[in-house]
């Protein structure tokens, strides 16, 4: 870890990026989850209080959840939305051009949801909600791209972990600014809601002194001089022609090749089980239950005996958790590798779910069950963490080529929504219903998810986009072809059989 922590030390204008991509890009994915749970009393205030005002009506209770259900979705619904359209804008813009042009949607975001409470309008939020998702949806995919064509080979998996750390990041600026003692407060809350404009400033403010991806100059825009310029600036004055021929073969191998769309890298043999790879991991990361952990970490608490008032401080160590872990992983990813990170996460996190229902189950039996939950709760936080959160993120940019990664990012991130949405909706269903015995079904997803990493998916550590498809293709077509040949030696011993007979 030392050598590889020294290596990027010697590329400040990387780490520069990774910090003026990141507070602007992922980190407004995680701020935008966590924020609304903090001042959603008073939002439901605000409801209630422009509808007496207007129509001189008072909102019954379920009326009130209605409208605030609908505001935490419509989030994911501007996420969709953003990560539909995530792919032709980076293939148009650019990646750093795109980066920059999204924060003018979380800007507007912003200005409307600090604005709601003064102006009396609820109708502010749910628009700018909207848009914080449509940012949100963009910047994934933009912020993972960016990074993973800036960073070197060698220290592609730790600068792509940084993705995950950001969002982590997020999240816990999200619960710590949502405390009484700063921005969570009657008066200050719109100030809470519209923060990640702040955050689009500081990237408006800082990106632009930076280059644009490499990949992006000499593969897309054709440009070998601008691309030089920009690896000379993010990797020192070094020779870097062995990179640049790398990436040139990339392009005599695609020279024929445009920007594919969606529907075109679904009907890609060739890539099927990098596509397969992109659904099974962006799927299982909404559905792997971290989310539900989080919901029942404050029964978890309470039955340890914290009191009600000091919950949000107990869920403050939950948020600082995942950001210790993510930042552990980003030391440690460059000797691990990102298959052995994401395929041991979702098995660590499968053998946690077991035993966290059980204990669960026997909280009101034994009296000190409870702390033990407490602590599973953390550990499958540092699971969930230290693996799917931080490698998934950049994963598509790694398996697929230039000319398709648009797409895959595309799909990655419409998976992701789509995913967060549909839990959103169900989650309280699967509460109300099964209780704790909900985490069996995602338990399911992080066995699945464990076990194909494990047996189906390449490690990327030091590898070109060429070589790790190469190496997808080893690995599958030396299964295909196995069953092929045992295949033909059954057809060719039944033949000589037939022919002894004869």
């Amino acid at each position: 870890m030392p050598q590889y922590l020294t290596l990027l030390l010697d590329c400040p204008v990387v780490i520069a990026a990774i910090f003026a991509a990141g507070i602007g890009g992922t980190f407004q994915y995680g701020f935008s989850i966590s924020v609304m749970t903090s001042p959603s009393a008073f939002i439901k205030e605000l409801v209630n209080a422009t509808c007496v005002q207007r129509y001189n009506v008072s909102l019954e209770q379920w009326q009130l959840s209605l409208i605030w259900s609908f505001m935490v979705s419509i989030y994911c619904i501007g996420g969709l939305f953003g990560g539909f359209m995530a792919g032709s804008l980076l293939s148009k813009f650019g990646r750093k051009r795109c980066l920059l042009l999204n924060n003018i949607v979380a800007i507007i975001g912003a200005v409307l949801m600090i604005c709601s409470q003064t102006a009396m309008s609820f109708e502010m939020i749910m628009v700018g909600r909207f848009l914080c998702g449509i940012n949100s949806g963009v910047g994934l995919s933009a912020h993972s791209l960016y990074l993973v064509e800036c960073a070197p080979k060698r220290l592609r998996g730790m600068v792509g972990v940084t993705v995950g750390t950001f969002i982590s990041l997020g999240k816990f600026g999200g619960q710590l600014l949502g405390i009484s003692e700063l921005l969570g407060t009657h008066e200050r809350w719109p100030w809470l809601l519209g923060f990640n404009g702040f955050t689009a400033l500081v990237q408006l403010s800082t990106l632009p002194f930076l280059p644009e991806s490499p990949s992006f100059l000499l593969l897309d825009r054709g440009d070998r001089q601008a691309c030089e310029k920009a690896l000379r600036r993010l990797w020192g004055n070094q020779d870097h022609s062995m990179k640049v021929e790398e990436m040139l073969q990339e392009k005599a191998a695609l020279q024929t090749v445009r920007n594919h769309s969606v529907l075109e890298l679904i009907r890609d043999k060739t890539l099927r089980w990098q596509l397969i790879t992109i659904f099974v991991t962006f799927t299982t990361l909404q559905l792997c239950g971290i989310n539900a952990v989080y919901f029942y970490s404050f029964e978890v608490f309470r039955a340890a005996g914290i009191q009600p008032q000091h919950l949000r401080y107990a869920a403050l160590g939950t948020g600082l958790c995942e950001l210790c872990t993510s930042i552990a992983c980003f030391m440690v990813i460059e000797n691990m590798g990102k298959k052995v990170l994401l395929s041991r996460g979702y098995m660590g996190m499968a053998a946690t779910l077991i035993l966290l229902t059980i204990t669960l189950y026997l909280q009101t039996h034994i009296s000190w069950m409870p702390y033990f939950s407490m602590v599973l709760i953390f550990i499958f936080i540092f699971f969930f963490a230290s693996g799917p959160a931080g490698v998934s993120a950049t994963l598509p940019g790694e398996i697929l080529t230039q000319s398709y990664k648009s797409a895959g990012y595309t799909i990655a991130c419409t998976l992701n929504w789509s995913g967060l949405f549909v839990l959103g909706m169900l989650f309280p269903i699967l509460v109300e219903k099964l209780e704790y015995f909900c985490f069996l079904i995602f338990l399911f997803f992080c066995a699945i998810c464990g076990l194909f990493v494990r047996f189906n998916v390449p490690e990327t550590k030091n590898l070109t986009v060429l070589e790790i498809a190469a190496e997808f293709q080893r690995m599958h077509c030396k299964s295909e072809n196995s069953q092929r040949s045992k295949f033909t030696e059954q057809n060719l011993n039944g033949t000589s059989i037939n022919n002894t007979k004869l």
